[in-house]
């Protein structure tokens, strides 16, 4: 299906040059003189890698079709990710770099999305909030204020700021958006 730049949404996907691409911000303008473009911020969905490029509001391109299948994280090793299909019990594998930062929530058991481009296996979506475990952080300042915030790390390693009355051993939601804690579980 064509899509014209005109007609651009947040997380629209695309094919550019065979590889899908997803419209990560967009802005119209339109100068004085000429025909109105379109600034965007993209990010190619195969590397990761995110460009900013303007395009005429006419311009069309081609929608791509991203799937996404729900599978369970089973384990890791030497770098490479296992994910078991959950209606088809398929394994599937994806390295360090495609797994990325979402390594820091991922849990044994987990329900995640597998993210698919033409048969093409790209990453992975994990949901929006985890439980993970304080492995270890400094005890609490007797008298500190309630906002003061102390280092954490967790049982798969991700490094953030509690609240003073977290304990190592407790159990703490986690958002996966920005790696920041949301509250005890």
């Amino acid at each position: 299906m064509a899509i014209e730049a005109g007609d651009f949404k947040t997380g629209l996907t695309l094919i550019i040059d065979g590889d899908p691409w997803q419209v990560l911000d967009f802005q119209h303008v339109k100068p004085g003189k000429g025909a109105a473009i379109l600034r965007t911020k993209m990010k190619n969905l195969r590397n990761g890698n995110t460009l900013e490029k303007n395009y005429n509001a006419n311009v069309t391109f081609e929608q791509a079709t991203i799937t996404r299948r729900a599978a369970t994280y089973t384990y890791a090793m030497d770098d490479v990710y296992y994910f078991m299909d959950s209606e088809s019990y398929e394994t599937y594998e994806l390295s360090a770099e495609q797994v990325g930062t979402n390594k820091y929530y991922l849990v044994e058991s987990m329900s995640v999305y597998l993210v698919f481009f033409e048969e093409d296996l790209l990453t992975l979506n994990v949901p929006d909030k985890v439980e993970l475990i304080v492995e270890e952080t400094t005890p609490a300042i007797k008298g500190a204020p309630s906002t003061q915030t102390k280092d954490a790390v967790t049982n798969t390693g991700l490094t953030l700021r509690v609240p003073q009355f977290i304990d190592q051993g407790e159990h703490i939601i986690v958002s996966t958006a920005d790696g920041s804690y949301s509250s005890r579980a």
